[in-house]
């Protein structure tokens, strides 16, 4: 199951031993904040351009591959980084630093969120986060858009996505698996003929024997908790982000939506404010933002039996959302140049990127009305469902903040901890002035 390469110029003496590299990896762990656009920006200095890990091709080649996956990108980056230098020892040490650093640290504001978060300064801070975090998400909409919709077959993709989850509540993996089809079958009949012979060199029952073992990993401690805490909200959080992981394409901003409204309708655990709260603290804390799902199983089982079992339900959280990122990496390693020559694949990447353009905007208008107005309602009519709000609930201190954020990061360039940071004070200041 191990594999073990050096540097990518292949010179035996630039190659960091497994010690150097973990010094590394921890430092990359801990500086990465932003989302995986700066992440990414900031393994490809370390990785391609200060330490020569990888080449600029190899570089890309996992990237794509990572994308073409579900789960945090960035995370799976460098565990495939760590995995080319030494083996999987090396990538769960890459992977493990990537995520513990921004772990711990959502862990101990979860934690003061859950016991601190009636306190009247405290709901004031978060008003103005919440502003930001809405503006944040409309950012990644335009960003994402830019680069996904490339021709009016994407533009179609993204509209019916939308139109899919916002008016027909449609399953979020229905619209995956649908635009992945349609990409792929695309990508066939435009360059399938022109594809490139490139082999992966490595037996089938190998990958199967990863595979076997990493779902070993990944189910085991989930049926033992279902077995041994099974009258406690721990099974339904652990099966709850299993079935999470599988469909997280796009990235956090992507599957929000889909976690979101299950988590907020379905099971009541969080209010749609405190979904955007928890965002909010996985902006402004390194590691991928897909460490919101810790908040939520910390403060979902937090509620049913206080610290100690909200620690066990943020354990299980982060357990189910990563173990599969794992799998994904080391299963699929030995393939990714093969996989980087395949243009259907690529065409799948492609649609799926598109439809994610919907299911942000999706995301983006879910998270207005529910900003915005205090009380929102769906109505339905038939098989459409409408999210019709109370004109009357409006709170323009939100539309204000929201509008001053949007001034922050689009006119004035401010990073995100600090446009989070100003908004929050500015949310806590406006309202002790109107009280």
């Amino acid at each position: 199951m191990t594999h073990v390469t050096t540097a990518a110029n292949g010179d035996a003496a630039s190659a960091p031993t497994l010690a150097q590299a973990i010094r590394i990896w921890a430092k990359v762990g801990i500086l990465s904040f932003g989302g995986p656009t700066a992440q990414i920006a900031l393994m490809h200095k370390v990785i391609v351009e200060e330490n020569k890990w990888l080449s600029e091709q190899q570089f890309l080649n996992a990237l794509g591959f990572c994308m073409l996956l579900p789960g945090p990108e960035a995370m799976q980056l460098a565990t495939y980084s760590g995995w080319r230098l030494h083996g999987i020892i090396g990538g769960l040490a890459a992977g493990l630093l990537f995520v513990l650093p921004g772990a711990g640290v959502i862990l101990a504001l979860a934690t003061l969120y859950a016991y601190l978060g009636n306190v009247p300064f405290v709901t004031a801070l978060f008003l103005g986060i919440k502003a930001a975090v809405l503006v944040i998400v409309i950012e990644a909409l335009v960003r994402v858009s830019k680069r996904a919709l490339q021709s009016g077959e994407h533009w179609i993709i993204a509209i019916l996505a939308f139109v899919g989850l916002f008016f027909l509540d449609l399953p979020f993996p229905l619209i995956v698996i649908a635009a992945a089809l349609f990409g792929f079958l695309r990508g066939r009949n435009a360059e399938g003929a022109r594809a490139e012979k490139i082999s992966h060199g490595q037996p089938l029952s190998r990958t199967l024997q990863t595979i076997g073992i990493w779902l070993a990993i990944w189910w085991i401690p989930l049926l033992a908790v279902g077995f041994v805490a099974s009258n406690t909200v721990l099974p339904d959080i652990g099966f709850f982000f299993s079935k999470l992981a599988v469909v997280t394409f796009g990235g956090a901003y992507a599957v929000l939506a889909y976690m979101a409204q299950d988590v907020v309708n379905h099971f009541g655990w969080l209010t749609a404010g405190e979904m955007l709260d928890g965002l909010g603290l996985a902006e402004t804390t390194p590691g991928p933002l897909i460490l919101v799902t810790e908040f939520v199983g910390f403060l979902a089982a937090f509620r049913e039996g206080g610290f100690a079992l909200g620690l066990a339900g943020a354990i299980v959280t982060l357990w189910v959302t990563f173990a599969p990122c794992f799998l994904w990496i080391f299963a699929g390693a030995p393939y990714i140049d093969w996989i980087g020559s395949q243009p259907r694949l690529k065409g799948a990447l492609a649609a799926i990127t598109a439809a994610v353009v919907g299911v942000i905007l999706n995301l983006s208008v879910w998270f207005a009305l529910h900003v915005f107005f205090t009380e929102v309602s769906p109505e339905r009519h038939g098989p459409v469902t409408l999210w019709t709000p109370d004109f009357a609930t409006l709170d323009w201190r939100v539309i204000l903040l929201a509008g001053f954020s949007a001034f922050l990061l689009f006119a004035r360039h401010w990073s995100l901890w600090q446009i989070l940071l100003t908004a929050s004070l500015a949310g806590a200041a406006l309202s002790y002035a109107v009280a």
